[in-house]
C-alpha cells in the first residue's frame, strides 16, 4: 500500500527506527491468529507499527506512548491519514513516568533499549492474564550475537543492556519467553500458570 511505503521511506530518510518488514508481518499475523483486540505499545516513533497492528482488524484498539514531540506529531499525522484516530490513541510522554489505566491483550515494547526491563516491570500490571509482552530489537542488527561487529562505545552499551534484558527474561519466574528470529529478533513472554 502506497501510504505504508511512504512511511517506510520517510523513516529511512530521517533515520527513524521502525520494525523490519518480516518482523511487522510476523507481529500482525500473531495479532490476527490470537484474536488480540487491545494493544499497548511503548515507543510509537512515527506510528508505523501502531497503524500496521490496528489495520489487522476493525475492532483493534491501540494505545501508544511516544516521548519525542516531533515523532509524536508525525505519528498523529500518519494515523489521521489512515483514518485510525478513533482506534489509536497516542500519548506524548516518557513511558517511564506514564500511568496507563486498563488491561491489554498485548504489550509491545519497541522503545529505548536501556529501559526494556523497566518497561516490562512497569507495564506487566496492565497485561490481561492470558496476554503477552512482545519486545523488538533483541539482535540489534546482529551485534548481540557477534560482538566483533561493534564499532562504538554507544553500541557496546546498548548490546550490554539488551543482553541484560535477555538474561532478565530467561530468569524471570513469572513469565516464560520464547525468541523468534524474524526482523531484528523478537521475544514473546507469556505469564506462567495460564
Amino acid at each position: 500500500m502506497k501510504m505504508f511505503k511512504e512511511m517506510e521511506v520517510y523513516a529511512k530518510e530521517k533515520n527513524i527506527p521502525i520494525m523490519q518488514l518480516d518482523g511487522i508481518n510476523y507481529l500482525c499475523n500473531y495479532i490476527k491468529e490470537n484474536n488480540i483486540k487491545k494493544i499497548l505499545e511503548i515507543g510509537s516513533a512515527i506510528g508505523y507499527s501502531a497503524i500496521c497492528m490496528a489495520s489487522v482488524n476493525d475492532d483493534i484498539e491501540v494505545t501508544t506512548i511516544e516521548r519525542d514531540k516531533d515523532r509524536y506529531e508525525v505519528a498523529l499525522s500518519n494515523i489521521r491519514k489512515f483514518k485510525l484516530d478513533k482506534r489509536i490513541r497516542v500519548i506524548n510522554e516518557d513511558a517511564i513516568n506514564c500511568e496507563i489505566e486498563g488491561l491489554f491483550d498485548l504489550i509491545f515494547i519497541d522503545a529505548s533499549k536501556g529501559h526494556n526491563i523497566d518497561f516490562f516491570q512497569k507495564y506487566k500490571n496492565n497485561l490481561e492474564d492470558k496476554g503477552v509482552i512482545i519486545t523488538d530489537n533483541l539482535s540489534f542488527h546482529g551485534l548481540v550475537e557477534d560482538e566483533s561487529l561493534i564499532k562504538t562505545k554507544n553500541q557496546r552499551g546498548l548490546v550490554n543492556k539488551i543482553k541484560k534484558y535477555i538474561d532478565f527474561l530467561d530468569n524471570n519466574k513469572e513469565f516464560t519467553t520464547k525468541y523468534i528470529l524474524v526482523g531484528d529478533k523478537i521475544s514473546i513472554s507469556y505469564r506462567n500458570n495460564n
